[in-house]
């Protein structure tokens, strides 16, 4: 018997008092959570994970991003970005990892965000650029609306069906790219930007 057999045959036997019909406990009522609930929470945790959370009205939009990137640097955004960067660099796609690495910013859109996590989900649709964009620079401004923030990953996942169904990549972000050593040493900016700073629309 191969040991796919004597584990399928051992979960079997354990089942074997259980009813076919037996019913399966209910999920708990989601609780109601208002908008500012989830916005307060999700900032929280965000600036639990060492990234810079800001929050702006809409016609303050396009000065918070330029405040939140350093003077002189270099920035790169989607082609489909919806908010004119001064100066910034549209991407065409045809960037190498290399060529992207040479870039100081960038800046984009997410698809949702998870309060409970603290974490930023692209989809790369409009505004969010491809995923080589996201990673490589060293700092990330990703900006997100207030009603795209949602209560937690079963919310959140409800919303991303669509693009999962589409075949689109998904890029989960909780905080500043880090690691630790065996010491457990923080070190930040290994796999992905160092510098992460989330601009909530309110």
């Amino acid at each position: 018997m191969s040991a796919r057999d004597q584990i399928l045959a051992d979960i079997r036997a354990a089942l074997s008092d259980v009813s076919p019909s037996a019913s399966v406990a209910p999920r708990p009522a989601a609780r109601r959570h208002t908008v500012g609930d989830v916005v307060g929470l999700f900032a929280e945790r965000v600036a639990d994970y060492r990234a810079t959370v800001t929050r702006c009205a809409p016609a303050d939009l396009a000065r918070t991003v330029t405040a939140a990137l350093v003077p002189g640097a270099s920035v790169i955004v989607p082609a489909d970005l919806p908010l004119p960067i001064p100066d910034a660099l549209v991407d065409d796609g045809a960037r190498t990892a290399a060529d992207l690495d040479r870039i100081d910013a960038v800046v984009t859109e997410a698809r949702v965000a998870i309060a409970e996590t603290g974490t930023l989900v692209l989809d790369h649709g409009p505004g969010q650029g491809r995923r080589a964009l996201t990673l490589v620079p060293d700092r990330h401004v990703c900006v997100v609306r207030a009603d795209q923030i949602v209560a937690d990953v079963p919310d959140a996942l409800a919303v991303l069906a669509p693009s999962v169904r589409a075949g689109r990549p998904l890029t989960w972000i909780s905080g500043p790219s880090a690691t630790s050593d065996i010491e457990l040493r923080r070190v930040e900016g290994v796999h992905g930007p160092r510098t992460l700073i989330v601009i909530i629309v309110t």
